[in-house]
Formats: C-alpha cells, structure tokens, sequence
C-alpha cells in the first residue's frame, strides 16, 4: 500500500470549493499525508475527514454538522460521485479520490517512517485488536501510542477530559478517530485545540484494516459503485440510507450543474 512521493509538496494552503454548502479540500494522497504528517511531527491540532456522499448530504441537511465540518483542515473527496462534482463544477482536475482507508494506510506508512506515534480511538475492543495486529503486520516499527475503544455513547464531561489527556500525554501526533458517520467528525471538531495530534475520521478502515468488512472489488470503486456493494453486505440497515443520500446528491448536483452552466 505504498504511497509514492517526488520531493516535498506545498502543504500550507490546501484549498477548499464549496460543494452544496461544505467545504472539500482540492487534495491528492501526497499532498494530504504530508499535511497530516507534518502537523502529527509539530503535535498540533489539525482535524481531517474523508467525506463520501453519506457524509456530504448529513452536512447539507445540517445547519450545526455543516458547520463542524467546514471548521476542520482537511476534508478529503472520499467517493468517485463528490470528485465528480468538484471537477464537474470547479474544474479541480482531481484524478483520482482521497478514500478514507487508503488515505489511512497512506499515513500509516509514513507516521512508522517518520516515528510518529499513532493512537487509536474508537470502534469496539476486538476490533481494534484486530486492526492493531494488521497494522504492526504491515509495519514492524510503527508506534502504538494507544487504543481506546468506543463506548458506544457520548463521554461524559470528566471522561471526555479524561480522554483528552490520555491521548495527549501518550505522545501520539496521529489519532485515528474510528466512530462512524457522523459521531467522528463531530468528534474531531469538538477536540480541535485539545487534542495535540492531526486526528482523523476514518471509521471504515478499522473494519476493513481487522477484516471485520471486506472492501469493495477495485473496479467498482473506480466506477463510484462502492455504496452498492455496501448495500449488498447490509440491505436492511443501509437500503434507505442509500436511496434517499444518493437520489438527494444527483438532485443537489444537477441543480448546480445547472446554475453553473447558466452563470457562464
């Protein structure tokens, strides 16, 4: 899962364009790992999501989630459909997705590499095991700051600082924030000036990381159809999911298009 790089890209200002009211970052993998390493290295608080269409439209239909996204650093086009707009209506030229688990892996490797310490916080107990086991397999040397599995409920306000200072005094400069959509973004931006590490949403990749969920095949990323698989895997808890957010998006999207073509 090796990321390629050629010398040192400018991270300072990563764009964003507006797709429907949330901000996305205009980001390839070179560009967004070397953002989130270079702020794990300085211990600064930087605050990132991979954001497919669910999360996009979860921003779009609220005013306060909105506005936690727009407030994080680097917010990557997660699905085929959200780069799709951005070049459809900002002409970003963006090749190719900044996907959640390969960004994840992305930075995995260079956090061992640079001896960056890495903290994982949410998901349950075994899975967490599971994607720590796989995580050392790939990378020997790697440091596992620590683990915290989630409680499945909002920590309480002593628990919470409890949180903050473990993961603080643990050293690490990445956290892998893995809660589901849209609890971990909440979460990121809720601890943006607390927690002292670039700390990423990324849920999918601890279940695809332990094998707790198999990835879709290549060729139906490539082509945007991941959300089908993942319907395939859990018709009855996602069918609705996916056919009210997608029909929402194309609407939301040929609505744009539309304006945009007329404003030209």
């Amino acid at each position: 899962m090796g990321l390629v790089t050629g010398g040192q890209p400018d991270t300072s200002a990563i764009g964003k364009v507006d797709l429907f009211g949330v901000g996305i970052s205009v980001v390839d993998y070179e560009r967004a790992v070397s953002a989130i390493i270079e702020a794990g290295k300085a211990r600064r608080s930087y605050g990132v999501s991979a954001l497919a269409v669910h999360g996009l439209m979860e921003a779009v239909d609220s005013a306060d989630f909105r506005a936690q996204v727009n407030s994080l650093d680097l917010v990557t086009p997660d699905g085929q459909p959200v780069r799709w707009a951005m070049n459809a209506l900002h002409d970003t030229g963006l090749v190719d997705r900044v996907y959640g688990p390969d960004l994840t892996w992305h930075v995995l490797e260079a956090a061992a590499a640079e001896g960056v310490g890495v903290f994982l916080f949410g998901s349950t107990e075994d899975t967490c095991e599971a994607f720590v086991d796989a995580i050392r397999a790939e990378h020997p040397d790697i440091v596992i700051s620590g683990v915290q599995s989630d409680r499945f409920r909002e920590a309480e306000p002593e628990e919470d600082l409890a949180d903050i200072a473990t993961i603080n005094e643990s050293g690490a400069g990445v956290v892998l924030v893995g809660r589901g959509c849209p609890r971990q973004e909440r979460w990121v931006a809720d601890h943006l000036g607390k927690v002292d590490a670039a700390m990423l949403a990324v849920g999918a990749a601890f279940d695809y990381g332990a094998g707790t969920l198999d990835p879709p095949p290549a060729w139906m990323q490539r082509v945007g159809l991941q959300w089908l698989f993942r319907l395939s895997q859990e018709p009855g808890r996602l069918w609705k999911r996916y056919l009210v957010t997608n029909s929402r998006f194309l609407a939301n999207f040929g609505g744009a298009l539309v304006k945009a073509r007329f404003a030209s």
